[in-house]
Parts: structure tokens; C-alpha cells; sequence
């Protein structure tokens, strides 16, 4: 047993080290592109990296580019069942990580088994806030925040907003939390350079109409149904609303089926596509003439960005991140969330004014251009992965991590 945790330290200390993300579940989302690209994208000499899921993993893994990451599935069940945490113990003796880096609540609780294993970095990354807290103001929530703070080696956040908060109410010690702004492949998202790409059916938006549409998960949060609803007011707002006017929703989830029924209802579901999660997003988005994002709560979305670098202007709620993304009567619109009437006043402001839709598409790609790079998100992730594992105070005093009883001390680590 002493040679095999011999020879498990040797490997360790030989390859570049390993962070261990740690999400709930690894399918279509903000978070989730995030992270594939950020593995994608970062040099293999500067770190290893494993993704494992608190409950399951999809397809999506299929979009992680880099050889030899594994993507580990606890598969935990609903509710409480403590069998999950075991697991996690295994996955970590198993991988020996260096960092073992949380992304959101869900898998917040899972820095304690590390902080008990001895892992010598332990962070936890913010990228938005679900329908259970909008606000990030749950007592019960914040009270776990709070009580796994001290085990929290540094925070990331995507936003000022999220950044803030965990300051001022969660209670991170400032210098311990870093803002790190998504990327986007600018190459992969780009503008259109001739006539627009056909989406949807065959004959679905004839020349001369206008294709606005979303992308994402179909979530309560993200309120897709709002944008549907919108739709409906849109099409009686506008001159031949119905022979122009195409909607197009790409993602899956709960509010699929209800966005479906608010169309049908409005008896517009023959002018909306509805296709479900889609692979070649890059693609549909240089099918659209105007991005839409109807979200009640926002991190940095993923999706805004990918428009932006599209050449598309993007009308999006005032929340969250999305207010340091979209520059109002720069690059786009800002409207209430929950408000279809407002929502439908500001895309019509788009389809009424070609000058100005060409106007704010091209200043959001030269916006993603000057501050939304992929390489400056992954320099910021090595950063904080660098300074993590060279603070003197965080380092274990035994040569065996994961053998028992952990020797790290844990009240040297801060929030």
C-alpha cells in the first residue's frame, strides 16, 4: 500500500497538475459551454482536468475537444442520499487532484469531502443564480454559503453582480474573490458574409422575412414562454407581422412544450421553429437577423456573447450580467423581465429600423472582439489556479494526501 501512494505521489507531482470541476450536471447550458471551453482551450502543459457530475452527463461531453479528460457521473439521486458522497470520496482517491474547483450550489457541499481529503486547492466559481433564488437572499442558502466559506480557498464569479454578492452577503473576503469574464470562440461565432444562412423547415423564412430567436435551456429561468408571448403582441404590432415576422427557440426543457402551447394558442406555432437542442449553433445564429434573451436572472450568458460575435444585436432583460454585456442603444436593448408588451416594444424597434440593426450588430462583435476572448478567460482561470497553488498557507504538510485523517489545517484557509 505504501509503494502504490508512493507511486501515486510521483505521477502527480511528475504531470501538470489536475483541477477537478465539480457541476451537477454536464448538458447544454451557459456554464457547462463555459467550462468545455475553457478545457478546450487551455495549454495541456498548464493543467490536467476531469469533469465529474453530481448527477449524470449527456452528450454534450461529446463537445469536449482535448484528449484524455475524464467525465465521471455520481449519479445522485433525489433528495438526500449520503451513498453519493462516498462515491465522490473514491472519485477523488482515484483522480488525486490539485484543485478541486465547485461551480454553483448544487455542488457547493462537495468542498467539505475535499477540505477533509486534504486537496491543496479548493474554489468555488458563481456563474449565475437558478428560480429557487433569484436574489442569491435565501436564508437557508446563504447559511451553507456561509458555513462552507472557510473552507473556500478563492472564489470566481463571471459577473460584478455575482461578485459583489458573495462579498457583501455571503461574506468572501474581497481579496479572495476574481471576476472572470466568459470567452467566446470569435472564430467559431462570426458574421454572416452573404445572404442569410436558411433555418429552420424548408420555405420557413422566405427572403425578405425577419428571424429573431434564443437559444438555450428551456428553464423556468430563462422564461422562454415570456418570449413567446412577446411573439404573439409582436405579430399585431408590426405591418404583415404574419408574412415577415419567424421565431426561432433552440434548447430543450419543461418550457418547450408550454412555449409551444402559448404559440399555438396565439395561433402563430406555424411561424416559430422549435427544434429542440441543436449542434451547429454557430450556424443558426447566423440564420437570425436579432437575438432575444428573456431571462429573469442572468450570470454572463454564453449565448449573448456567441450573438454579439455573430453580428447580431441582442434585446435581453435588465438582469444580472446581461447589463454589463449589452450596452443600451449600443449593442442592443434592455427591457423589464416578465414584461411580454415591453419585450415585443423593443424587438419591433429592430424590424422597424434596418440601419440600426446592421448599426448595433456590428458594434457587439467588435465589443466580444476587444473584451470577450477566449484566451483572456483562460489566462484569468490559470491565474487564480497559479496563485491558489503557490499560497504557502494552503499547502498539506504530509507527502499522502487522501490517506485518512487529513493534515491540512484548515483554519489557515480564507473566504
Amino acid at each position: 500500500m505504501a509503494g502504490n501512494s508512493a507511486l501515486r505521489l510521483q505521477a502527480r507531482q511528475e504531470h501538470p497538475p489536475l483541477v477537478m470541476h465539480v457541476i451537477y450536471r454536464l448538458s447544454v447550458g451557459g456554464l457547462e459551454n463555459g467550462l468545455v471551453n475553457l478545457i478546450n482551450h487551455m495549454p495541456a502543459e498548464r493543467y490536467r482536468h476531469a469533469i465529474v457530475c453530481v448527477t449524470d452527463d449527456t452528450a454534450f461531453r461529446n463537445r469536449i475537444t482535448r484528449q484524455e479528460v475524464p467525465v465521471l457521473a455520481l449519479r445522485k439521486a433525489a433528495g438526500r442520499g449520503v451513498s453519493v458522497y462516498g462515491r465522490f470520496w473514491q472519485t477523488m482517491r482515484s483522480l488525486q487532484p490539485h484543485i478541486v474547483h465547485t461551480r454553483n450550489l448544487p455542488a457547493l457541499e462537495y468542498i467539505v469531502p475535499a477540505a477533509l481529503a486534504g486537496v491543496p486547492g479548493r474554489i468555488h466559481g458563481e456563474h449565475g443564480r437558478d428560480v429557487y433564488d433569484l436574489d442569491g437572499t435565501s436564508f437557508k442558502y446563504n447559511m451553507l454559503r456561509r458555513a462552507v466559506g472557510p473552507l473556500v480557498h478563492h472564489y470566481t464569479a463571471v459577473s460584478a453582480d455575482l461578485a459583489t454578492w458573495l462579498v457583501r452577503t455571503v461574506g468572501a473576503r474581497r481579496d479572495r474573490v476574481t471576476q472572470i469574464l466568459n470567452g467566446v470562440d470569435a472564430r467559431a461565432f462570426h458574421p454572416r458574409s452573404g445572404p442569410r444562412v436558411a433555418v429552420g423547415p424548408e420555405n420557413f423564412a422566405p427572403p425578405g422575412s425577419f428571424v429573431l430567436g434564443t437559444v438555450g435551456r428551456m428553464q423556468v429561468v430563462k422564461d422562454q414562454v415570456t418570449l413567446a408571448r412577446a411573439f404573439i403582441h409582436l405579430l399585431d404590432m408590426v405591418p404583415d407581422g404574419r408574412d415577415r415576422l419567424r421565431l426561432v427557440m433552440v434548447g430543450d426543457g419543461p418550457l418547450r412544450d408550454e412555449s409551444l402551447r402559448t404559440l399555438c394558442a396565439g395561433n402563430a406555432q406555424q411561424l416559430a421553429w422549435l427544434p429542440g437542442d441543436q449542434s451547429n449553433v454557430a450556424e443558426i445564429m447566423r440564420g437570425l437577423d436579432l437575438f432575444v434573451l428573456p431571462s429573469l436572472r442572468e450570470g454572463i450568458s454564453n449565448t449573448i456573447l456567441e450573438a454579439m460575435a455573430s453580428g447580431l444585436p441582442v434585446v435581453a432583460t435588465r438582469v444580472g450580467g446581461s447589463t454589463e454585456l449589452v450596452e443600451e442603444g449600443e449593442t442592443g436593448m434592455l427591457v423589464a423581465p416578465a414584461d411580454p408588451v415591453a419585450l415585443a416594444g423593443a424587438i419591433r424597434v429592430y424590424v422597424l429600423d434596418s440601419n440600426r440593426l446592421a448599426r448595433h450588430g456590428c458594434a457587439g462583435r467588435k465589443r466580444v472582439e476587444s473584451r470577450f476572448s477566449l484566451e483572456a478567460m483562460v489566462n484569468g482561470y490559470a491565474r487564480v489556479y497559479d496563485a491558489t497553488l503557490k499560497d504557502p498557507r494552503l499547502r498539506t504538510t504530509t507527502g499522502k494526501p487522501y490517506g485518512g485523517r487529513s493534515s491540512v489545517s484548515l483554519s489557515g484557509a480564507s473566504q
